[in-house]
């Protein structure tokens, strides 16, 4: 049984781990020096902020969502756990919280773009550059209720 919990101190390299196992299962389009930078900045990053975790009946973290002012800044499933409605129940989750989440996808990541679809996001707009500058193009989402 999955359930969700809000992350605790010792759940950061979990998560960092659960973060580099998604990206290299579905990140393919970044280059070796990109990967490597995003990387050093999620691990200073990633343990010290809110995450909502998905977990199994033992409490091993399988996946996790970070919300900020009600954009959903990160998703990331374990490989190892996709397509077991893990990441619908974090988006679910979220949209509990937050009925009107955004939130962005890159343009490559043509996985996630079908998901979020599926979920109930529209695109709402285009970027040329990533958050850092980097030539990922992203899409912009906003859930849509039906």
């Amino acid at each position: 049984m999955t359930s969700i919990r809000i992350s605790r101190p010792g759940d950061g390299e979990r998560s960092v781990e659960i973060w580099r196992h998604a990206v290299d299962a579905t990140h393919h389009f970044l280059s070796r020096e990109d990967r490597q930078a995003i990387d050093a900045m999620v691990c200073g990053f990633l343990p010290q902020v809110p995450l909502w975790l998905a977990v199994d009946a033992s409490d091993f973290p399988l996946a996790f969502m970070f919300i900020d002012n009600g954009h959903m800044e990160a998703l990331f499933v374990d490989p190892a756990y996709r397509g077991m409605g893990i990441g619908t129940m974090l988006v679910r989750h979220g949209l509990s919280l937050n009925p009107d989440m955004t939130t962005d996808v890159n343009e490559e990541n043509l996985q996630a773009l079908g998901f979020y679809k599926k979920m109930g996001f529209i695109r709402t707009g285009r970027s040329s550059l990533d958050g850092q500058g980097r030539p990922y193009p992203i899409i912009h989402l906003k859930y849509s209720k039906p």
